[in-house]
């Protein structure tokens, strides 16, 4: 994520959930954020500024007067910083937010701020309901502010339902997106990822080493980039990307069905998933036994090429394709482009250590449909991500109608 340097205030209000807005804190700054925290006084029944202080190496604002408070900081602390993140934002503060009013630190802050805002709302479930309350967050949405949905669960009232601050790691995820460019924003990004799973039977079947994680980090990083974002992912143990439409399949012809469904109202479809090559010609219906037979044959037949056949009937849209390769690395990722119609491959060799299956770093070669290639050596799978979407924003700007 990039938050190395980044400036953030951390708004702190008082309901029960701002205990956990440390962890919040303590993430951003590990992250490399610079955070200031700024919190009501109500927050300070809950947890105390000191607990912040020791968090991010800053003493905590808690108010407008007093020999700790400094001139104009309620214009400054809104201004001086890359984003704004209000957690919990309770439902008070969330009114006196939607009204304009400033009668303390932080509102008045508020008032004053020019920087991109994330608003995080925890309640109780009958508050979260409450139309006025509703309205007020519209009233925020349609200013420009980000609002995250609450989460579901146990409440500390003791119900059961929408209220929850949502988990820290959502939260800065979310804080991401404020700081990211917003280049895709208005785009819909299509991203296959993981593996696919062809039935022998009941309990057995053919699939590859896969583990999603490339796929997952592109479509967490076009999200952040503003992008709607549809994720069809085979069989994998990620946690689905924050704010991605997950749609789930196991095998290729589930995807392929998902795909061909989602492409016709697609921009960019990065097609990342390892498509089974091969299926059973025919699944069992029972478990197959062990028995005297030593050996055992299976006969497979070709799973439909989903890369090809998309990319064969696009009009507007950029589609990038992956190639997993054990040699002729740069050969073997040109021939697909050329055959499947691509606009940009992405090749990497699964024989080097840390590129490949089931690793947190990638080391791939991007190949455009124009011939030239770029290296892109070893590095986190995430800003694998990063570059691969710079290429593809710089195709749809280069297709752009130019203004004359």
């Amino acid at each position: 994520m990039g938050f190395t340097d980044k400036r953030i205030l951390l708004g702190v209000t008082g309901g029960i959930a701002a205990y956990k807005v440390a962890e919040v804190a303590r993430r951003l700054i590990c992250a490399g954020a610079q955070v200031k925290v700024v919190m009501t006084r109500a927050a300070q029944e809950f947890v105390g500024p000191l607990t912040f202080q020791a968090l991010t190496g800053q003493a905590a604002a808690t108010a407008m007067f007093g020999p700790e408070s400094e001139p104009l900081s309620h214009v400054a602390l809104g201004q001086e910083v890359d984003a704004i993140v209000i957690a919990p934002a309770t439902a008070n503060f969330i009114g006196k937010l939607a009204a304009g009013i400033g009668d303390d630190l932080l509102t008045t802050v508020m008032l004053a701020a020019t920087r991109p805002v994330l608003v995080c709302p925890a309640m109780n479930i009958q508050m979260w309901a409450n139309p006025a309350v509703q309205e007020n967050l519209e009233k925020l949405k349609s200013r420009g502010l980000m609002v995250m949905e609450p989460a579901a669960g146990p409440l500390a009232c003791g119900a059961v339902g929408l209220g929850r601050l949502p988990e820290p790691d959502l939260i800065v995820e979310a804080c991401a997106r404020l700081l990211a460019p917003q280049d895709l924003a208005g785009r819909q990004v299509l991203v296959t990822a993981g593996p696919t799973q062809e039935d022998f039977d009941p309990v057995r079947f053919l699939t590859n080493r896969s583990s999603g994680k490339q796929g997952y980090a592109l479509a967490q990083v076009a999200w952040r980039r503003g992008a709607a974002v549809t994720l069809v992912s085979g069989p994998t143990s990620l946690a689905p990307p924050y704010g991605v439409n997950l749609v789930k399949v196991r095998s290729a012809k589930e995807m392929q069905a998902a795909v061909t469904e989602h492409f016709p109202k697609t921009d960019v479809l990065l097609m990342a998933s390892a498509v089974g090559d091969y299926r059973p010609t025919q699944a069992e219906m029972r478990k197959i036994k062990r028995g005297v037979q030593e050996d055992i044959q299976f006969h497979l037949t070709q799973n439909p090429d989903i890369l090809k056949q998309v990319a064969g009937s696009k009009t507007r849209q950029i589609v990038v394709g992956f190639a997993a390769e054990t040699h002729d690395l740069e050969a073997e990722a040109r021939r697909k482009l050329r055959e499947k119609h691509l606009d940009l491959i992405v090749a990497n060799d699964v024989n080097r250590p840390g590129s490949g299956f089931q690793v947190d770093t990638n080391e791939v070669t991007i190949i455009a449909a124009e011939g030239e290639s770029q290296v892109l050596l070893l590095m986190t799978k995430e800003d694998v991500a990063e570059r691969i979407l710079d290429r593809v924003v710089e195709l749809i700007k280069a297709r752009e109608p130019k203004v004359t």
